[in-house]
């Protein structure tokens, strides 16, 4: 199976807004930026995470967005169901229009199926799972006076 555009710039941007600290408001045009996705693209993934509660926008001079605790907890084949453009992933058409086995064919339905069992495998992963781990707090060090060999 494979994600489209939109789709993977929302689950990148919801990463890497999980990785950032609570007190960090980035803007759409920096989240482009450590996205590498041009600013418009970002708006509108943004515009579509704040709908579905995943992300809130605060205005202002001091504004930004950042990842709700439903956004945290989300996981990627729910986000992935309502994103998905929901295309068939079988065309079923000729040159001459409509495929002559539409009637009596499985493969669409059978591709359907497939499409929902991709979901269904990161049903089991939250988009905080995926946000890169940042160090925080005391780094734990071990010293040894033995001499190296």
């Amino acid at each position: 199976m494979r994600i489209n555009s939109f789709s993977d710039v929302s689950l990148r941007l919801l990463m890497v807004l999980c990785a950032a600290p609570g007190t960090e408001l980035p803007t759409t045009r920096e989240l482009a930026e450590t996205v590498k996705t041009p600013y418009h693209h970002v708006s509108k993934a943004v515009l579509k995470l704040r709908q579905m509660g995943l992300v809130e926008a605060i205005r202002g001079r001091s504004g930004g967005v950042r990842i709700t605790p439903e956004g945290r907890k989300a996981t990627v084949g729910g986000v992935l169901r309502v994103l998905d453009d929901h295309t068939d992933v079988a065309a079923c058409q000729t040159v001459a229009g409509e495929c002559p086995l539409i009637h009596g064919c499985g493969l669409r339905g059978a591709l359907n199926h497939a499409r929902e069992a991709f979901y269904a495998s990161l049903d089991d992963v939250t988009v905080s799972s995926l946000a890169p781990q940042t160090q925080t707090g005391p780094v734990s060090v071990t010293l040894s006076t033995r001499p190296e060999s």
